[in-house]
């Protein structure tokens, strides 16, 4: 085959994964449904990366191949490897020519995508194209205010706060659950306020559609209700003659009802992910979806399986595989390891947490004066707090580290003030973005911003009416340079570069008055500024920016880690796609692994051997499972002693015991030098005690 070398690198069933489908009578390369189970370390990406770069060299157009991933970056990264494959392929005389490098215009996660779809077909749908997309902050202080208005804050018994209201909301929308099942199976303790919460739901669809505004679940809800026309669905499946789905397992149930309703004879989907990673159910991701791929298609989607691993060394992956041996519902696999050698991994039973804390930071100091830096080491833990101790020996240690967590860039103040006034300008029906934005304003209370509302939506939603209105006396003279403002930005030829710097510079005074730290506020809105002129639109930057938020808002740097190096520590759920030389996981007890809420559903308990096997693939070398015997219980003074023992993980069966080497820490050694006891000494306490009664 022409394209072989092109294919070289991979094994023979990553070649077929690649490689799968052929050409038909009419001389056109067809593929039929692939399912590719990629086990943890198997070279998913690289096999997916090859995937795209088969199609394009048998001819396949770029512009019609649709790529979902879950991040930016991985589109990115997928599109970096099949354009590196494809010239590498068409430099070598045999290949075919015409096409220099692969471009994916559709590639990219499942809200950006159905973005811009939306922004494509809205007519269709009743959908102005002009919408704006409110962020998680802003949807939960749209319910919060909401709740308010309705009541629900004042009520003498708890109500839900915001952010629980929008988890219950977002994920009734993403599993397509009723409200009762929702709220009986994953918020128990709010059942009793069904009737209040779908009043309270219902009034956020209806505020959000009045403003023209969608959230970050409406994207792929309202892409959902596209695919449930036929004709709009056989319209938009249509532009597209292959569909490719990275981490499968992690799809909710409207993902996978959008893919089957794009392409419903499954030709010329691939769909790539591991069951046994499919950890993610609180963010109403369902194994099932990865599960019953084959059998939606007739005939059946052909199954590949990648076993090969290039991280791990075998006894790590004896010791996954016998965990994933015991499993329910599941594609089987064995996964082999490319490397040889390697120690088994170690089963330690310490005394409790700060014999545990202890183990780590021990045998953390061994393993790097082995040569192994400590930033290719890592701590894995089911719960953020289950590192609380350790982080105080390794305080006490001198040993740097850190863990993943901040600040969300876009819950910040003032990022969120200077894009409200974008996104009124963008969407002037976005009545949610002019509340915050006159508000800003001296004097301009609700009361005043209502008002000023309606008088721009009675002009026709016009912001050149903001000249006409007559604010309150403390904002009379700072409101014809806002009016100007506004105007100028919402006029129908407003250039898009310089606006950020336009709203900066009026931005900038009225943020020193409300905010300290003004100076690294002003950092944030300097790279917003920055950031800005990588986007054709002001449309495109504020949609990206809310699909794909920087992670941290700036501050004030601290003092320098003047250090070589630093230790990881994350939970499991933010390691997974990482991998390290040596890993230790802590808490392996029932209760932790798994935790305690999972113990009533089978379900639940399934993800959490799941988890478990996630954190023990991320070790590439070395492998150390905690298991502390003793629990202190809380509400007790600091040094109390109260106490319970923990039971051993149910997970860890003979079989996977037999895989590990087993070990313990923190055992008292009888002290040197006791004195021996004294000899032809006798005293009768027994009779002595008997005698007291």
């Amino acid at each position: 085959m022409a394209t072989a070398p092109a294919h070289a690198t991979l094994n023979p069933a990553q070649l077929a994964a690649a490689t799968h489908g052929s050409r038909g009578a009419d001389g056109r390369f067809v593929a039929g449904p692939l399912l590719v189970i990629a086990g943890a370390g198997t070279g998913k990406t690289s096999t997916l990366a090859h995937r795209v770069a088969h199609l394009v060299l048998e001819g396949a157009d770029p512009a019609r191949i649709l790529l979902l991933t879950f991040t930016r970056r991985a589109a990115e990264e997928m599109t970096r490897r099949a354009e590196r494959i494809v010239a590498e392929a068409l430099a070598r005389p045999r290949a075919p020519g015409g096409r220099a490098a692969v471009r994916l215009p559709w590639s990219g996660t499942f809200h950006s995508v159905a973005n811009r779809l939306l922004r494509q077909h809205a007519p269709a749908v009743g959908l102005d194209a002009g919408f704006s997309v409110m962020d998680r902050g802003d949807a939960a202080d749209v319910l919060d205010l909401l709740r308010h208005q309705l009541g629900y804050s004042r009520l003498e018994r708890r109500f839900p706060r915001k952010d629980t209201c929008l988890a219950i909301y977002s994920y009734r929308v993403n599993t397509g659950r009723g409200l009762d099942d929702v709220l009986r199976d994953a918020f128990p303790w709010c059942a009793e306020w069904e009737p209040e919460l779908r009043a309270l739901f219902r009034a956020y669809v209806e505020r959000k559609q009045a403003n023209g505004v969608l959230d970050y679940d409406d994207l792929l809800l309202w892409w959902h209700a596209m695919m449930e026309a036929p004709a709009l669905a056989a319209r938009i499946g249509a532009a597209f003659d292959h569909v490719l789905v990275d981490e499968y397992q992690d799809t909710n149930a409207l993902q996978a009802q959008i893919l089957l309703a794009l392409k419903p004879d499954g030709r010329g989907v691939t769909v790539v992910g591991d069951d046994a990673q499919a950890i993610y159910s609180f963010r109403a991701a369902t194994v099932d979806n990865i599960l019953d791929f084959p059998r939606h298609f007739s005939p059946q989607a052909e199954v590949v399986t990648l076993e090969q691993n290039y991280r791990s060394v075998q006894p790590v992956l004896d010791t996954a595989n016998a965990l994933m041996a015991d499993a329910g519902r599941q594609f089987g696999k064995q996964l082999r390891a490319q490397r040889g050698g390697g120690a088994r991994p170690r089963l330690v039973t310490v005394l409790d947490d700060r014999a545990q804390a202890q183990y780590v930071v021990e045998r953390v100091l061994e393993t790097r004066e082995t040569g192994v830096a400590l930033r290719r080491q890592a701590v894995l833990f089911r719960s953020s707090h289950h590192s609380d101790g350790l982080e105080l020996e390794l305080i006490r240690r001198n040993i740097p580290y850190v863990k993943y967590g901040g600040l969300k860039f876009l819950e910040a103040a003032h990022v969120k003030d200077l894009l409200a006034v974008l996104r009124w300008a963008d969407n002037p029906r976005n009545g949610i973005a002019a509340f915050r934005v006159l508000q800003l304003l001296p004097g301009m209370g609700p009361a005043n911003a209502e008002r000023c509302v309606a008088q721009v939506a009675a002009a026709g939603h016009s912001l050149a009416a903001l000249v006409e209105f007559r604010p309150p006396q403390a904002s009379r003279e700072a409101w014809p340079a806002f009016a100007a403002l506004m105007a100028g930005l919402g006029s129908p030829g407003a250039r898009w570069p310089g606006q950020v710097e336009q709203v900066r510079r009026w931005y900038q005074p009225l943020m020193e008055q409300r905010y300290d730290s003004a100076g690294v506020r002003a950092g944030d809105l300097d790279m917003l500024e920055q950031v800005s002129g990588q986007f054709p639109s002001r449309e495109r930057f504020l949609t990206e920016l809310t699909l794909d938020p920087p992670q941290a808002t700036g501050d004030l740097s601290g003092p320098p880690l003047l250090d070589e190096d630093y230790l990881v520590l994350s939970t499991v759920h933010s390691a997974k796609g990482q991998e390290w030389d040596a890993v230790f996981v802590l808490n392996v007890a029932d209760g932790n692994f798994p935790s305690e809420f999972a113990a009533g559903r089978e379900d639940l308990l399934e993800e959490e051997r799941r988890l478990l096997y996630v954190a023990m693939t991320r070790a590439r070398d070395q492998l150390h499972l905690v298991e502390p015997q003793r629990y202190y219980v809380t509400q007790q003074s600091r040094r109390g002693d109260g106490h319970v023992y923990g039971a051993r993980s149910r997970f860890l069966t003979d079989a996977v015991l037999g895989t590990l080497e087993r070990d313990s820490f923190g055992a008292t050694p009888p002290a040197a030098g006791a004195p021996a006891p004294a000899a032809g000494v006798s005293v009768d306490v027994g009779a002595r005690l008997r005698g007291m009664w």
